[in-house]
């Protein structure tokens, strides 16, 4: 794993020149990733063009890095991430972390699209993640660990950054948003969760329910990164509504927020310190 990152952040170094550091790391979820084309002066480097770096294959995920300058930061977004569902391995979907982590990027900021749980939550809330619950029963750092990536027993108990939710929530009083805060459990998907397994999932104290972010979270915990998480509530989860729940209804929903989210992730980004 070790060669394959310093080979994958190599190639991704000589695409970017002499520039200075990289300030936040952004992951851009369902929906969401024309948040990239606010970013300046971009640099665009299709995943297909990296050294061992996986494929995104769902619709909605261009599969490419987008660098360059967004609200006086220099930012590093992944426009479409890797899934666990997609069957890569828990170490290849968070390969991009380590590839962060390889950059000598200190903070990182996940987005997705997610399912609402508590029912005090309408489709178009943006949830700050607080806390998260790992219910695929896998875990990127299983096996062997690379001891030059962080411990063996890497603490978790504070993985999303008090002060970056701190910020988040400055943030979006600031813009008169309503904010909720809440946990944000992972399921392996790709099927949406049935009715029982929300009620169960409310029991467990999740807020919303979703098929990425932890393995990532997880992995930055480990290398020791900042972490800023925030979910796109795109619909209700099952059982709560009696509808039928899709893919497309997550990318329209997405689509009617899209502008309160980028005020909202560049607002964000503009109050964290640089490569803090």
């Amino acid at each position: 794993m070790a060669n394959k990152v310093e080979n994958a952040t190599n190639y991704i170094k000589a695409r970017l020149g002499q520039g200075g550091p990289i300030d936040v790391a952004l992951i851009l979820g369902s929906g969401l990733g024309i948040m990239a084309e606010e970013i300046e002066n971009p640099v665009v480097i299709p995943y297909d063009e990296i050294p061992h770096f996986p494929q995104s294959t769902v619709e909605g995920h261009k599969g490419q890095f987008v660098i360059g300058e967004l609200q006086g930061k220099r930012v590093m977004a992944m426009q479409g991430r890797v899934h666990f569902y997609e069957g890569y391995p828990m170490a290849q979907v968070t390969f991009p972390v380590r590839i962060f982590q390889a950059l000598g990027i200190k903070t990182l900021f996940l987005t997705n699209a997610a399912g609402g749980v508590n029912v005090d939550y309408l489709p178009g809330d943006l949830m700050i993640i607080k806390d998260h619950i790992n219910f695929a029963f896998d875990n990127p750092l299983m096996g062997p660990n690379e001891e030059t990536l962080g411990p063996r027993f890497p603490d978790t108990s504070r993985t999303y950054s008090k002060s970056l939710i701190k910020i988040a929530r400055s943030s979006g009083k600031h813009l008169g948003m309503a904010l909720k805060e809440g946990v944000y459990l992972f399921n392996t998907g790709p099927t949406y969760e049935t009715p029982a397994e929300i009620r169960m999932a409310r029991i467990l104290g999740a807020d919303a329910v979703g098929m990425s972010t932890v393995p990532e979270a997880i992995a930055a915990a480990h290398s020791g990164m900042k972490v800023m998480g925030i979910s796109l509530i795109t619909n209700m989860a099952a059982g709560i509504l009696d509808q039928p729940l899709s893919h497309a209804e997550v990318v329209e929903t997405a689509d009617r927020v899209k502008q309160a989210f980028i005020q909202l992730v560049k607002l964000i980004v503009e109050r964290m310190e640089g490569n803090d």
